[in-house]
């Protein structure tokens, strides 16, 4: 059985990584993809074209007002199957540094409990440090066990808890050493 790996988005994981967009919007998550719209061919490669254009862009709709930062976005799978995203930002603003971080992983709803949230951050540290990240920031809901027990248990840092504001939820921030 071969291993779980990152790669870049792909077409080739198009119907795998619809079931997984359904099950994000099952939890209210990345409602902004339109699943509809993403059946489409055409459009899903204009999509991973996007995703792996490493320009940027602002993840949630109206933050057109922060800077996008550029980024390089990987698909853990296995087995052809979509399990997860990484999305590393090259570097950080203003926003990043307070809430966003350098790291944002998810695993699909289906395939959590099973050691891949570890996998892809692991798998994604030697792209950090190739990126010129030697410690990434990653930020984490201070809710969320599961990721704050993934951050700590591959040596994640905890610099401090943000605040609550009109705009953006509290997060702990941890530093993550990937040289």
């Amino acid at each position: 059985m071969p291993a779980s790996k990152l790669v870049r988005p792909s077409v080739e994981y198009q119907e795998s990584y619809l079931e997984a967009l359904a099950e994000y919007h099952e939890e209210e998550r990345y409602i902004y993809q339109n699943a509809d719209l993403l059946r489409n061919e055409e459009a899903f490669q204009n999509f991973v074209d996007d995703l792996c254009a490493e320009k940027g862009r602002p993840h949630q709709p109206l933050q057109d007002w922060v800077e996008p930062m550029p980024e390089t976005v990987l698909w853990l799978v296995k087995d052809g199957t979509y399990l997860g995203t990484i999305e590393i930002r090259h570097r950080l603003n203003w926003h990043l540094e307070k809430w966003g971080g350098h790291v944002h992983f998810v695993i699909r709803p289906s395939m959590r409990d099973k050691g891949y949230g570890k996998k892809i951050l692991k798998k994604a540290m030697p792209v950090i440090n190739y990126l010129g990240i030697d410690k990434a920031l990653l930020t984490v809901d201070p809710d969320d066990e599961e990721a704050i027990h993934i951050i700590e248990k591959l040596g994640g840092a905890f610099e401090d808890e943000t605040q609550a504001t009109e705009c953006f939820p509290a997060v702990r921030r941890y530093w993550l050493d990937c040289s």
